[in-house]
């Protein structure tokens, strides 16, 4: 199915150049002088390799169909990031490098999206968002709550991103999977 560039999105499977590519990162660009175009991070969906791509946002890219299972994760280990087929309880591992940056988001049970083409996995989609704890971030330092900056601190998988100042280590809190960004403290 043909599609406009500018609608080109994280896990979509597009044809380019007559090879199958899973989208890993996008970025639309405005410049003071011509067109817009959109600037795309994609990875082969055969050989693993990845590059990058660039088309003005009028421009048609053809979108692969892709079928979806649901899935549950179970663990990692040394064969990679290890699934569950929610239909048929079939058990199976994905390379780290499919999975990519958002394997520090995986949780034990955690509900996942895996998408496939002729029955070979090409992307993982995780919930919108997580639930983590800031294990280490800088103190509160007073007079600075009226200001709008965010410090570093880290998670407990590891990741760090940048949060208000009003979160203390300890704190549980609502982390975009798609940004790797803070949406909110946790209300639980």
């Amino acid at each position: 199915m043909k599609i406009n560039a500018n609608l080109i999105r994280p896990g979509m499977v597009i044809e380019h150049e007559g090879r199958s590519w899973s989208v890993l990162k996008t970025q639309i660009v405005q410049p003071g002088k011509g067109g817009a175009f959109i600037t795309v991070e994609i990875r082969d969906v055969d050989t693993g390799n990845k590059s990058n791509a660039r088309w003005r946002t009028a421009d048609t890219v053809e979108k692969l169909d892709v079928r979806q299972i649901d899935c549950t994760y179970l663990f990692q280990d040394e064969s990679g990031y290890n699934f569950m087929d929610k239909e048929t309880f079939d058990q199976f591992p994905l390379q780290s490098d499919l999975v990519g940056e958002k394997g520090g988001f995986l949780q034990d049970g955690m509900d996942v999206v895996i998408d496939l083409i002729e029955g070979k996995p090409v992307s993982v989609k995780l919930p919108n968002s997580v639930v983590l704890a800031v294990v280490e971030c800088e103190p509160v330092v007073k007079g600075q709550t009226a200001s709008s900056s965010y410090k570093p601190g880290m998670l407990e998988n590891g990741m760090r991103i940048m949060i208000p100042p009003h979160i203390e280590a300890g704190t549980k809190v609502v982390v975009n999977t798609e940004e790797c960004s803070y949406v909110e403290r946790y209300k639980g």
